[in-house]
């Protein structure tokens, strides 16, 4: 989409002078305060400045530069002991920056572009595919059940057989996602019945 289609186009959503894609507009304009509204800050009529959502003050890029920069600190000043530097940036949603691990500007601006590309709510980005999985895992409780597609990759499978299940107390249960029949079952047995334990299903894609 070339810089035209988004001319006239402004921070917080608006149309300007041109018309947008129908699509890109309603992605711009599902935010709520830090999250969802990802790229936003790209399309102001003043490339100087972008838009904070915690308090709409402007909030100064120099360059006028379209594509982020890499910020490669791991450690950020604090204001004073304890009180991390920039809340009001909404890349870090709301929490500032004191380590890397905890936020960085880089990451939070994916995490806010990757949001608006889906039209969702909340993106969280990981370092990899393993540090994901074992982030979602530990949103379930020892007893409750996974329903996994059974070619699954081979580490997430590892995973699940040697540490999920006999260390956390999780079931795990490899099921053929093509036979309709089967995940229905265990859809109705593990779901819907009053004594069922699924939790989650897990499916990846080639």
């Amino acid at each position: 989409m070339s810089s035209s289609d988004h001319e006239g186009a402004f921070s917080d959503g608006s149309q300007g002078d041109s018309a947008w894609d129908p699509l890109l507009k309603s992605a711009v304009e599902f935010a709520e305060i830090y999250h969802g509204s990802g790229t936003t800050y790209l399309h102001t009529n003043d490339p100087l400045k972008s838009t904070s959502y915690s308090n709409k003050s402007a909030v100064e890029n120099p360059t006028g530069a379209v594509v982020p920069a890499i910020s490669l600190a791991t450690t950020f000043k604090q204001s004073t002991p304890g009180e991390p530097t920039a809340r009001d940036d909404p890349n870090s949603f709301g929490l500032g920056y004191e380590y890397s691990r905890t936020g960085n500007p880089t990451r939070g601006v994916f995490e806010r572009a990757v949001a608006a590309a889906e039209k969702a709510k909340f993106c969280v980005a990981f370092s990899s595919g393993s540090a994901a999985t074992s982030a979602v895992v530990h949103l379930l409780r020892p007893g409750e059940s996974v329903l996994c597609v059974d070619d699954v990759y081979g580490g997430t499978q590892r995973y699940f057989r040697r540490i999920v299940n006999p260390r956390m107390g999780i079931e795990i249960d490899f099921v053929d996602f093509h036979d309709e029949s089967l995940v229905q079952t265990k859809v109705n047995s593990g779901i819907e019945s009053e004594d069922g334990n699924v939790k989650l299903f897990w499916l990846e894609t080639p």
